[in-house]
């Protein structure tokens, strides 16, 4: 068996080239660039990168910059953070015709940002997402179009 790929520091890091909806495709063929990871972002900067990565159809990306957010926030907004990647596999998930793996990363998202709908940080519409995560998962075929169903992460 060939060794894993792996990154400088040695972890285990998948090199084949994916689709847009994060699938891998055989080594060698053209693939979707990928957004880098491990790279640290402002808020804002985060919340941007992923919205052009969901409206253009690329949910599993936006997971990927929503995911570094996630690692690298403080403390009080970790949750959120990883209630967002969370809503963008779920997208994924309903892209891919996953059912039931879309309904499960809706609502568990849904539930991860419900929290900061109080005092919801970095102008995120987190009552609107909340929403737009309960009606999708309620209807995940909604989702088969990804930038279509793509939400809006800032009011």
């Amino acid at each position: 068996m060939p060794d894993r790929d792996r990154d400088e520091e040695g972890r285990a890091r998948n090199a084949r080239p994916r689709d847009a909806l994060g699938r891998p495709l055989p080594r060698g063929a053209e693939g979707e660039d990928r957004a880098p990871e491990g790279v640290v972002r402002a808020p804002a900067v985060a919340l941007a990168e992923a919205q052009r990565l969901l409206d253009a159809g690329r949910p599993f990306h936006a997971h990927e910059v929503l995911e570094d957010a996630w690692k690298s926030a403080p403390e009080q907004e970790r949750e959120l953070w990883r209630g967002l990647a969370q809503l963008a596999v779920g997208l994924t998930h309903a892209a891919r015709g996953n059912a039931r793996g879309a309904t499960t990363l809706l609502e568990r998202g849904a539930g991860s940002i419900a929290a900061y709908a109080g005092a919801p940080p970095h102008g995120i519409d987190v009552a609107g997402l909340v929403g737009w995560a309960k009606d999708l998962a309620a209807a995940p075929g909604a989702g088969a179009d990804p930038a279509a169903a793509a939400p809006r992460l800032r009011g």
